[in-house]
């Protein structure tokens, strides 16, 4: 593991971040004809808004030093009116030699997010946050016991992906593709519970640059909790994005306890919004099932999820748990673990276990806390 510290949170921070406030407007918070229109507020011809638009989106360049093609005192404006400091990187880790970097950011308000970036031999991955923090109180999740501090505004969504695009693109992973190709929505928060910027998010992600990055939506994966009446209104957004649902339990009595938003909406309701899902946009909806040591591993269980899944468009994403500081549980026993993938599949349903990536610096599935660094 390498640690990379770049500016250490103060207590004046942490008390900055108790006053929580959404973000000055950005470019990316903007679709191109509200750019254009923003741009002329600003005194400036339409048509710079096009310049700026490829320098963020086609060029990731968040510096406007190097938008040279603009006259300085235009650059001013513009970038003083749509182009604020979104992101200030507190600290980077860094393990498997260097190909999953974790970043710790502070937000305008003081706010802590973060965000990880994989590189793999055929592509590039970055999960991403669509909160502070997380209020779905998930037991075993380090976010969700940390609370919810705020959602993030859509361009602090896209300003993750865009900075950790340039860090793909400079080189310092070795091995990997240098374009970022796949975005996940499984870092710090609930997504659907920030519907809207989540949807505008993911839009500025997949449009053609320079309004948006060109990402292909298949390749965007968006989760939840199980937030139904979200789950059934992103159906109909006519995205082809890749749902994936943190079940961790096929029973609700189990489910109550580790996803608490279950005792709103109960297992068959999930299921069933997810099925919509499915049967709407033609897509294999991930099922996430984290392996928690004789709470949700026994046979039984895998038997029960084998029968809920069996003949639906689904695939089975079992996750070793991740430690996290103060938690009571561990994970799973590999040989239990693999008795579980044995059943699932023999009850026909596609299943697969999930690496560790970021194990080591708290940057894998459950352990994103934002902790402040000290100095």
């Amino acid at each position: 593991m390498t640690s990379l510290p770049l500016i250490s949170v103060t207590d004046g921070d942490a008390a900055n971040a108790r006053r929580a406030s959404m973000p000055p407007r950005h470019l990316a918070d903007l679709d191109l004809s509200e750019r254009r229109t923003a741009v002329a507020e600003l005194g400036e011809q339409p048509f710079r808004a096009g310049q700026l638009s490829t320098h963020y989106f086609g060029r990731l360049e968040r510096d406007p030093a190097g938008m040279t093609d603009i006259p300085a005192a235009a650059r001013e404006r513009l970038t003083g009116g749509l182009l604020p400091r979104l992101l200030t990187p507190v600290r980077e880790m860094t393990c498997d030699d260097g190909d999953t970097r974790k970043a710790l950011w502070r937000l305008h308000d003081g706010s802590l997010v973060e965000s990880v970036l994989m590189g793999y031999s055929d592509r590039v991955t970055v999960c991403i946050s669509s909160q502070a923090g997380c209020g779905m109180a998930c037991p075993f999740c380090a976010t969700g016991q940390a609370g919810l501090t705020r959602n993030l505004s859509t361009a602090e969504i896209v300003d993750q992906v865009v900075y950790l695009a340039g860090v793909a693109a400079s080189g310092v992973m070795h091995g990997t593709p240098r374009r970022l190709s796949h975005v996940v929505f499984m870092g710090m928060g609930e997504p659907l519970a920030n519907y809207n910027r989540v949807i505008a998010a993911v839009r500025r992600l997949t449009s053609p640059a320079p309004e948006g990055l060109g990402l292909s939506q298949r390749h965007i994966t968006v989760s939840t909790v199980g937030l139904v009446p979200a789950m059934r209104k992103l159906a109909e957004e006519d995205l082809s994005v890749t749902l994936a649902l943190s079940l961790h339990a096929p029973d609700d009595d189990l489910r109550d306890e580790l996803v608490p938003v279950n005792q709103r909406w109960k297992v068959s309701e999930v299921l069933d919004a997810a099925w919509s899902y499915a049967a709407r946009t033609g897509r294999r909806v991930s099922i996430e099932y984290a392996m928690i040591r004789d709470v949700n591993d026994q046979p039984w269980r895998a038997d029960l999820l084998g029968r809920l899944l069996s003949g639906r468009l689904a695939h089975v994403n079992l996750i070793p748990l991740n430690p996290t500081p103060g938690s009571k549980w561990d994970a799973s026993p590999k040989p239990v673990e693999r008795e579980f993938v044995r059943r699932l599949r023999a009850a026909g349903v596609p299943t697969t276990v999930r690496d560790t990536r970021g194990r080591e610096i708290d940057g894998a599935c459950g352990q994103l806390a934002a902790s402040e660094v000290e100095a």
